[in-house]
């Protein structure tokens, strides 16, 4: 996790389940605790979430939506994710980009 002007980058990386998602709950913590406009989650790492990761996403979307803060998913998604987000039926409830800085850029715009 780090700063850069208003916007909080959580980087996930490796594979995410039940036994991992309690590190991406702690990280929507933090994004409270900083109320920043914005929080990019660095997919481009993640090679496999499963359902809790897909729940524990669908929470930092919630959380930030109700306080108007704006949560972007970067890319490029890895396979196994693209597959959860599209099976799910959840691809459209994120705003997702192709890398880093675009989702950088999109978070301070």
């Amino acid at each position: 996790m780090r700063e850069v002007p208003g916007v909080f980058v959580v980087q996930a990386c490796g594979e995410f389940d039940a036994d991992e998602v309690d590190l991406l709950l702690a990280a929507w913590e933090e994004a409270d605790e900083l109320a920043l406009p914005a929080t990019v989650v660095d997919l481009t790492g993640c090679v496999f979430g499963d359902s809790s990761f897909l729940g524990a996403l669908l929470i930092a979307r919630s959380r930030h939506l109700s306080s108007g803060r704006r949560l972007v998913l970067a890319g490029p998604l890895q396979p196994k994710i693209l597959l959860l987000l599209a099976v799910s039926g959840t691809m459209e409830a994120f705003d997702v980009t192709e890398n880093l800085a675009e989702a950088v850029i999109r978070g301070t715009a």
